[in-house]
């Protein structure tokens, strides 16, 4: 069965090599669009919520282009993938710009790195850029095929601290181990670029796209965000 894969535009992201990325993974049939029209989003299969830059101009953009509902309920109805920004932008607030409302749908904050040096004498800068490790904290359909601590790619200042640990899917060690994947029943959000990240990348997107959550999966995601 065909389906119909959208990539939300907010003005804000790298849209196109998430789309590129997505359409190299999809079965033969299968459509990707990159929208901001709410009806398409959610007439879609399934949403990559994609996103870079400051939280202050990205719910900004949000809220311009009218995307703040139909973001929440696409997160609430289908297969739903944040990518970067639009991991952060789902939880409640963020300490960028001097604080910043978010979108609400996970419990948590956003933090920013304090950078220093490391127990092992390495610098951390900031922003984390670059290549690090991923530890798998539970299974998910999502991580099939993809071995515990691989590499992916990053670029980032501020990083998801969950209110719910259980929703902690992998974390990633940079002077504090921080949540770099979140995962609530349809709802799978990673801090590093998928599309960035080479071999490894392709492959968290083609299992997205082949994810199938169960109505259980819905039911619990439900019950985590009431």
């Amino acid at each position: 069965m065909t389906q119909r894969i959208t990539v939300i535009d907010y003005g804000m992201g790298n849209l196109r090599s998430v789309a590129k990325a997505v359409e190299h993974v999809m079965a033969e049939g299968d459509e990707v669009l990159v929208s901001d029209d709410p009806k398409l989003i959610l007439e879609s299969d399934r949403v990559v919520f994609p996103g870079q830059g400051a939280a202050r101009d990205c719910m900004a953009a949000i809220s311009d282009h009218h995307l703040n509902q139909a973001v929440l309920d696409a997160a609430r109805s289908k297969p739903f993938l944040g990518i970067c920004m639009g991991q952060q932008v789902l939880l409640d607030f963020s300490e960028e710009n001097d604080g910043t409302p978010l979108l609400g749908m996970i419990p948590g904050q956003v933090h920013r790195f304090h950078g220093g040096i490391a127990p092992d004498g390495e610098v951390m800068k900031i922003p984390h850029m670059g290549w690090n490790r991923v530890f798998q904290r539970h299974q998910h359909p999502l991580w099939h095929g993809i071995d515990q601590q691989s590499r992916f790619y990053f670029v980032h200042s501020y990083y998801a601290d969950p209110a719910q640990p259980e929703l902690v899917a992998a974390t990633t060690d940079y002077g504090v181990s921080f949540a770099s994947a979140i995962a609530d029943g349809n709802l799978f959000a990673v801090q590093f670029h998928p599309e960035k990240s080479a071999d490894i990348g392709l492959r968290l997107l083609r299992n997205f796209v082949q994810w199938q959550p169960s109505i259980e999966e819905y039911s619990r995601a439900a019950d985590t965000r009431d």
